[in-house]
């Protein structure tokens, strides 16, 4: 994620954020992730924000990295014991067979739509083979901004299986709904896991 004023909103709103999201209770979707992992597997949380998946990812006794572009995200995800935080995002994804697993929450949406086949690419090579990547994204078409000037980029579902299904991912689970985000308006939304 380049885009300097989504990552300014983020940077300014980082406390409020990690209110929002933080899990009060166990995220099903984080435990179905960790149940999927080798014992003590290595995993990578890209676009971290404030570090509260890769933090009970640690503490579920897996390798977890945590990488996020802004610096006070980083800071919230440090404080969890065992997360290796860095300040990256999808371009400094170099990796070959590193990574049993790779979460992508919601942070490749601040991306340009136009980078997302390489970035799916990226996280596929990461992967080690048979490797696991969540991914959570809004759905739609084309790119805005919302009311806080953040930057989106949308695909349908069918666009997005055929480009996960091109990059070589096998989706295996998906679920949709609906919800509000950080500006509060209320957007359709897709999860969904899938092996490399």
């Amino acid at each position: 994620m380049s885009d300097r004023e989504t990552l300014d909103v983020y940077a300014s709103k980082a406390a409020e954020y990690a209110d929002m999201v933080q899990e009060t209770g166990e995220n099903p979707m984080i435990q179905k992730f960790i149940a999927a992992i080798p014992a003590g597997g290595s995993i990578l949380d890209i676009g971290c924000g404030p570090g509260f998946a890769a933090g009970a990812m640690a503490q579920a006794g897996l390798d977890a990295h945590a990488w996020d572009p802004v610096l006070e995200m980083l800071a919230l995800a440090q404080a969890y014991p065992g997360v290796t935080a860095r300040q990256a995002g999808y371009d400094d994804l170099t990796q070959t067979d590193t990574f049993d697993g790779i979460w992508a929450n919601f942070s490749m949406l601040h991306t340009p739509l136009s980078r997302w086949p390489d970035q799916f690419a990226a996280i596929h090579r990461a992967l080690k083979p048979g490797g696991i990547f969540h991914f959570g994204t809004k759905l739609g078409t084309g790119e805005s901004r919302d009311s806080i000037g953040r930057l989106y980029s949308y695909m349908t579902e069918a666009q997005l299986n055929e480009v996960l299904t091109a990059t070589g991912f096998t989706v295996t689970y998906t679920r949709t709904g609906e919800e509000a985000g950080l500006s509060g308006e209320v957007a359709p939304f897709i999860v969904l896991q899938a092996i490399a």
